[in-house]
């Protein structure tokens, strides 16, 4: 059986990008690693042992293909990836208190609720969840 072990995001900066997923979205650091050079290694998780074998790779974007990828998806206003969340309006109203922009609010789209916020390093994110 084949399962994901890690996915990336390219960022702007990775020590920011650390702080936003960890202390805003919620997430654990599971690796952080200094590669010399001002370079960096770190990956983020779900908290509390969910998903346990599952990481997000905070992967420098400043390279001649990702920089230009990153900026397209951006300026389409294409979401790089998709969260989960239990109750996507409760969490809504807790990332806005926090002073989280969002290009969209919590919308049914099909049989789930979605929202997209831009995750302060070049991203957007889109969060779902069950309608309620």
């Amino acid at each position: 059986m084949i399962k994901v072990a890690m996915t990336g995001v390219f960022v702007d900066d990775v020590a920011r990008a650390q702080a936003f997923y960890t202390d805003v979205l919620g997430f654990e650091t599971r690796l952080h690693r200094d590669l010399g050079g001002g370079a960096l290694f770190v990956t983020v998780g779900a908290r509390e042992g969910a998903q346990p074998d599952v990481q997000l790779l905070l992967e420098p974007g400043d390279g001649p293909i990702a920089e230009p990828f990153r900026r397209a998806l951006y300026e389409a206003g294409i979401p790089c990836i998709v969260f989960s969340v239990d109750d996507l309006r409760a969490e809504y109203r807790r990332l806005r208190a926090l002073g989280v922009r969002f290009t969209h609010p919590p919308q049914e789209q099909g049989p789930v609720l979605a929202a997209v916020l831009d995750d302060t390093v070049g991203n957007l994110i889109q969060l779902t969840g069950p309608p309620r």
